[in-house]
């Protein structure tokens, strides 16, 4: 194996690592809070932190990691993020609670945000002219791989071992992979970036993220009796108040001002929050609502929304024909409409639908009808919007921008795709709550929703724990179900936003110059590569 080859493999692994924990880890969610002991956090709370503690430390620290790359090297920092995913891997594998779990969590985002931008950055030394592009196709036909197969694995390993294995699969990888940075891949860096580390820009998107989502799940989780909960909205309020404020009048912002000067720029970059905030919203609770209300299997949950990111992974990078010929404008309006017709269909699953066992012991790998006529359809649809819509936006966004600026556009657009996700999950769970509870006094009148007894062994689009009546069993099924439709409602709201803001905020004409995303983001939100292609060629 040459060095470049062993250099494209590393990187290949690396992220393919990052992007398999986060594609897996949603299937595994029921089971983890149902073995975990909380002793701080209630059920649903404990499950919307470890899905969101991973976008926070990721997201906190993505463009801090990107210059540690660029100034530091870029074997040396995506060695020391290898090594940090392993170890906090591990630590998750064998985590005695869900609180110590939701530490471990972030500690594996600030990892992910280490490796990431090294693994593209290492593509881009080591290859050139058509040979990078070819190396950037196999490395986003991996990533892409690794998004649709991912579920599945999850669900595989949750079923026949443990949900631990989610994360200790991780550490043969890691050690694979570390095998291969020393082996085949060379030290690099670049002249250090102009101006110094906006670390002030860096806490306060950092308090802004983590103040706002952790205050509006603690809150609602207690009722709001909890001073705590106040305290770290207000930090999140103050931090978000200060950020522009302070990106106005630092010597060297995290983020130019000037970038937004732009009109397609801030378009764009206004339909990435809604649009990715939904994409967020109907993933997290479709699966949550399958595995905890309808009661599939983790290996039938991951299959299930396999459909949608399908269509994506193998259509996504041939769209840049119909951008050229019809404008991105309207590919960026059709897309998240559909997008959000598939999610209304979701919306109908009834409580009534039957389970899904896909599993060793199954006497039949066969879906339900419940699947095929009420969750089926929706995926298709959403998926075939996704697939209209991602490639163009990516394009879209790093077209509006001059050529040296594409590297800061890029983190921005990757950063503002993980908060719209991080405080659409937090907000909507305040909203969620509220229903269920309020849903389960109505056909429950005897249960004191308030207990937070009631509450730890009753939560939204979870298995009523040991001990419930069947009547309440019925009546949480039905809530968690209201849950669910009330969810994606919203979902499908700021998909239309979506589409409004794109038809009527984007002047793109048809025939504009051609950009063809080299690595598709296989999970719809991170890692974008854009790379010129000549008209007329494939």
């Amino acid at each position: 194996m040459t060095d470049r080859r062993g250099t494209l493999w590393a990187a290949i692994l690396g992220s393919g690592i990052v992007f398999l924990d986060s594609s897996v880890l949603t299937v595994a969610l029921p089971r983890i809070a149902r073995d975990l002991p909380a002793h701080v956090v209630g059920i649903l709370e404990g499950e919307s932190y470890v899905y969101s503690g991973y976008l926070l430390g990721e997201s906190a620290f993505l463009i801090l990691a990107g210059w540690l790359t660029d100034v530091h090297g870029r074997r040396r920092i995506f060695t020391l993020g290898l090594a940090a995913f392993g170890i906090s891997s591990l630590l998750s594998g064998f985590a005695s609670s869900l609180e110590w779990l939701i530490v471990l969590r972030v500690l594996q985002g600030i990892s992910g945000a280490l490796i990431v931008p090294g693994s593209l950055a290492l593509v881009t030394a080591s290859f050139s002219g058509e040979e990078q592009g070819r190396a950037f196709g196999v490395w986003s036909g991996a990533s892409a791989g690794v998004a649709v197969l991912g579920p599945m694995l999850g669900g595989l390993l949750v079923d026949a071992l443990s949900w631990r294995a989610v994360f200790l699969i991780n550490v043969p990888l890691v050690l694979v992979a570390l095998w291969l940075t020393r082996r085949y891949v060379g030290e690099g860096r670049v002249a250090a970036p102009s101006g110094s580390l906006d670390l002030p820009g860096t806490v306060l998107t950092a308090l802004a993220l983590a103040g706002l989502s952790v205050g509006a799940i603690s809150g609602q989780q207690r009722g709001w009796s909890n001073p705590s909960a106040f305290v770290a909205l207000g930090i999140g309020a103050i931090a978000t108040a200060l950020l522009p404020w302070w990106m106005l009048r630092a010597p060297d912002p995290l983020v130019p001002p000037a970038l937004f000067r732009s009109r397609n720029f801030t378009v764009t970059n206004l339909s990435t929050l809604v649009i990715y905030a939904a994409l967020a919203v109907t993933f997290y609770y479709l699966t949550l609502f399958l595995q905890g209300t309808l009661g599939y299997s983790a290996a039938a949950a991951g299959v299930a929304t396999m459909p949608g990111v399908l269509l994506l992974a193998l259509f996504s990078s041939r769209l840049g024909g119909l951008s050229a010929r019809y404008g991105a404008r309207w590919l960026l309006t059709l897309g998240p409409m559909l997008m959000a017709v598939g999610v209304l269909w979701l919306s109908r699953i009834p409580s009534t639908s039957p389970a899904w066992d896909l599993s060793a012991a199954a006497q039949t790998f066969t879906p339900p009808s419940g699947y095929v006529t009420s969750v089926l359809p929706g995926l298709l649809v959403f998926g075939l919007g996704a697939t209209l819509m991602v490639a163009p936006l990516t394009a879209t966004v790093m077209r509006s921008v001059p050529v040296e600026r594409a590297g800061v556009a890029s983190a921005v657009n990757t950063a503002i795709s993980d908060v719209g996700p991080q405080l659409a999950v937090a907000v909507l769970f305040v909203a969620m709550t509220q229903n269920f509870y309020g849903a389960l006094a109505r056909d429950a009148p005897g249960v004191d929703v308030t207990s937070a007894a009631v509450r730890h062994a009753v939560a939204p689009l979870n298995v009523p724990g040991p001990g419930v009546s069947e009547d309440v069993r019925r009546a949480a099924r039905d809530a968690s179900t209201g849950a669910f439709r009330l969810a994606m409602l919203v979902a499908a709201v700021l998909l239309f936003a979506g589409a409004v803001i794109n038809g009527a905020g984007l002047r793109i004409p048809s025939g504009a110059p051609l950009l063809r995303v080299a690595s598709p983001d296989p999970l719809w939100r991170r890692c974008r590569h854009i790379a010129q292609e000549i008209r007329g060629e494939s």
